[in-house]
């Protein structure tokens, strides 16, 4: 009996627990290690010791890696390596603030289950990836602040989870595609701030019911008032720092719209008297060629007089012109 006892504690102890690392993980994430050159950033990653509780930046699920994060340190450098790609649990996938060079690795398509994606505030460079639309699970792409270039991708729309996608202060060029017409799921967030894009916006936009949309510090011309619209759910429009010209006059506004900003463009007519209906959080049409009297009520006299200024002939509260 005793010696029953003794084998069944021997069994039981050296069962795997709950949380202990997956062999394979550790052995990549170790590989990934090494890649970057042991990196003081990945001290913690000690080859004795538990990936799932003592490596800072991965996070697992019944001891399979499901996060992994490497942020905010400049002195790495090199490419994202080929080995992420080996783990194949893995939801989230963080490498930001630091100086990746290269491209996304194809290995990324082997993720089936990834969500979210967090590259931003890199040196990552050449066109955005095609296979990257072969990752159909993922919500959440965030390449913002790197070199890529090349157009914006019309294949995004092939991505039935795509949730939101953000590539600001990159050097993408070119005009937004047609095919942003219609998306095989929900429609996404699109942040697209200062990069070098130009061109007229389709008409296709017009049937799309957007949450967000920042095309902030392009060279966009044209009409662009079919981002507005009296049914849509719009929250956020930003549309600053373009060659639009359009009337605002004839504009509708959803009544969700919150974040508005239209300056530096040449944009014209009057403001639409709905726009007193809003509940603005931030509202500036300034450095346009909008004209007439300021509608007084709601949010607007609450914003400040810049974010009405340099227009031709507008006037009214905030405005010290009088009307």
């Amino acid at each position: 009996m005793k010696l029953l006892l003794c084998l069944s504690i021997f069994f039981i102890s050296s069962l795997p627990t709950s949380y202990s690392c997956n062999s394979k993980d550790k052995n990549t994430l170790l590989q990934i290690k090494k890649h970057f050159n042991n990196p003081e950033l990945l001290s913690s990653w000690d080859p004795q010791t538990d990936c799932c509780t003592s490596w800072i930046g991965i996070e697992c699920t019944n001891g399979r890696v499901t996060l992994f994060s490497m942020v905010y340190d400049r002195n790495v450098t090199g490419q994202i390596p080929d080995q992420i790609g080996d783990l194949p649990e893995l939801r989230t996938l963080e490498m930001s603030s630091m100086n990746i060079t290269g491209n996304i690795p194809r290995t990324i398509t082997k993720l089936k289950h990834l969500l979210l994606i967090f590259l931003r505030w890199n040196k990552l460079s050449g066109p955005i990836p095609e296979y990257i639309k072969e990752l159909k699970t993922v919500t959440y792409i965030d390449i913002s602040y790197n070199k890529f270039t090349g157009p914006v991708p019309g294949w995004l729309t092939q991505m039935p989870k795509l949730q939101t996608f953000q590539a600001d202060n990159n050097s993408l060029t070119g005009p937004i595609p047609n095919s942003f017409g219609s998306f095989v799921g929900s429609v996404p967030n699109l942040f697209f701030s200062y990069n070098k894009l130009s061109g007229k916006i389709p008409e296709s936009l017009s049937k799309m019911d957007f949450q967000a949309v920042v095309l902030k510090g392009n060279g966009f011309t044209g009409d662009g008032s079919m981002f507005f619209g009296g049914n849509k759910r719009t929250v956020q429009l930003d549309l600053s720092r373009n060659l639009f010209e359009f009337d605002l006059s004839k504009v509708k506004f959803g009544k969700s719209m919150a974040l508005l900003d239209l300056s530096h463009n040449r944009i014209f007519g009057t403001l639409p008297r709905e726009l007193t209906q809003l509940h603005l959080q931030r509202f500036n049409i300034s450095y346009n060629r909008l004209c007439g009297k300021i509608p007084h009520g709601g949010q607007l006299q609450t914003f400040k007089s810049y974010e009405f200024a340099e227009n031709r002939c507008l006037c009214g509260s905030p405005l010290k012109k009088a009307c």
